[in-house]
């Protein structure tokens, strides 16, 4: 029996554990001198011994039924490198893990690849960089329906560039794309101003929902550095997870400022079947957001009329993806059963070794039909929203 067992389920998050010729395989002679090397970025740096452990491990288990078998046996065991876990870099190891998964759909996202090419200061390397991902998270998927490829696209581009690659990276293969929640330049615009427009209408032509992830952050500063020089060591978790205390409380903050500035400057009024996903921001935030929002405005009630209360217009138009151990149970009596999609992180280590574990003793208290919706169908809703 699968992992699921009986249970549907779509997995909302889920990663790749790249090689480090991943984008150079997939990019275009123009941009493959623009590409940087993946051992070039410190966001998240490469061990190279595990890289090329992964890679001996990988061999060893095509090669041989019993180390396979073994692997299958050890599937959640998140303390395992990355690149040791099933399927975290070769497409059609992917689909057998999903088969063991028993998911019905899993999103997938980049990792490393991804951190290869975001924090590049050259407009073109940024360019070219957010190409070539989409280019190869789309040929990563491709085989397999079951698996959605989540492209990038970074908004700091500009509307123009960002619509443009949007456009080949759908052709390329890409189900959505992750956005950055920050504008690191004081001088630019809002991601929310009418210029950006076209790219938000180009979400809802596709119908296809937006991705805020915590790793795409537009170089957002949660909270000083003055904190982290605090006379202890941080908790490192691994994968996109905070380091320490501090890190975890303020997670949220970027996706929190970048919703409510969705919802206060109109852009789900000016495309009302827009739609996106919020993942590994956590989702103890979400009861106080939700007031929040109408608190605010109904203080500011006096500049401007809501055709709602923004706490419907969240409701309606976003998802959130909780961390397994999350008190979901009390987060759904707080904010309704149609917000929260499951998601296993695989293969990052803060999915745990048993997400649907965790999830379902915060669930205890939950009917069927949340449940359901909690597993597959709020997905099943982002995926086919219709006004």
């Amino acid at each position: 029996m699968s992992y699921a067992g009986s249970r549907k389920i779509i997995d909302a998050d889920s990663h790749l554990i790249e090689l480090d010729d991943f984008l150079t395989n997939a990019a275009l002679a123009d941009d493959l001198p623009l590409i940087p090397s993946m051992s070039a970025q410190t966001e998240l740096p490469v061990v190279q011994k595990g890289l090329d452990r992964g890679r001996e491990l990988f061999d060893k288990r095509q090669d041989n039924a019993e180390t396979m078998a073994k692997f299958e046996a050890s599937l959640l065991d998140n303390t395992k490198s990355g690149w040791n876990r099933l399927g975290a870099f070769d497409p059609t190891e992917r689909s057998h893990t999903l088969d063991l998964l028993g998911f019905e759909q899993q999103w997938v996202l980049p990792t490393f690849s991804f951190h290869q090419i975001a924090h590049e200061s050259d407009r073109a390397v940024l360019e070219a960089g957010a190409r070539t991902l989409n280019r190869a998270m789309g040929a990563f998927c491709a085989h397999d329906k079951r698996l959605q490829a989540i492209g990038y696209i970074p908004l700091t581009l500009g509307p123009d560039i960002a619509a443009r690659l949007m456009a080949d990276g759908f052709a390329a293969g890409c189900y959505t794309f992750m956005i950055d929640t920050n504008e690191p330049d004081h001088e630019k615009i809002s991601f929310t101003h009418p210029d950006f427009d076209p790219v938000w209408k180009a979400f809802v032509d596709a119908n296809v929902p937006f991705v805020v992830h915590v790793a795409v952050n537009g170089h957002y500063e949660r909270m000083p550095d003055s904190f982290k020089r605090n006379g202890r060591n941080p908790v490192e978790l691994g994968g996109d997870a905070p380091a320490g205390e501090l890190g975890l409380m303020t997670i949220n903050n970027s996706a929190e400022i970048f919703l409510s500035a969705m919802i206060f400057d109109g852009v789900f009024e000016r495309h009302p079947s827009l739609r996106g996903i919020s993942m590994e921001h956590a989702a103890f935030w979400l009861p106080s957001w939700l007031h929040g929002l109408d608190y605010t405005a109904r203080t500011f009630r006096h500049r401007r009329d809501f055709i709602e209360a923004p706490s419907a217009t969240a409701k309606r138009h976003l998802k959130i993806s909780p961390f397994a151990g999350e008190p979901i149970g009390w987060i759904i009596d707080n904010v309704g059963p149609d917000m929260l999609c499951f998601a296993s992180d695989y293969p990052h280590p803060e999915g745990t070794n048993d997400p649907i574990r965790r999830f379902e003793a915060e669930l205890t208290n939950c009917d069927q039909t949340t449940i359901d919706k909690f597993y597959h169908g709020n997905m099943e809703a982002l995926i086919d929203f219709r006004v």
